[in-house]
């Protein structure tokens, strides 16, 4: 069964990922690094990061909406 996490700890932890995603070279290096420091699963912080961006409207999917 797939982890919950709470709603400030999931904004939180997006909003230090988006911060600092420039500093990698790939999303996925992002994820890896910045997820156990965050206390998240990698893939799920990659998950939350790619739903920002296409909410966001910078890159291109299916909107949370």
């Amino acid at each position: 069964m797939p982890k919950r996490y709470p709603a400030d700890q999931r904004d939180r932890a997006l909003r230090m990922a988006l911060e600092r995603l420039p500093d990698y070279p790939w999303l996925w290096a992002a994820a890896q690094a910045l997820g156990p420091k965050l206390g998240v699963g990698p893939e799920t912080l990659r998950k939350w990061i790619v739903q920002a961006q296409v909410d966001d409207g910078d890159r291109t999917g299916p909107s949370s909406e």
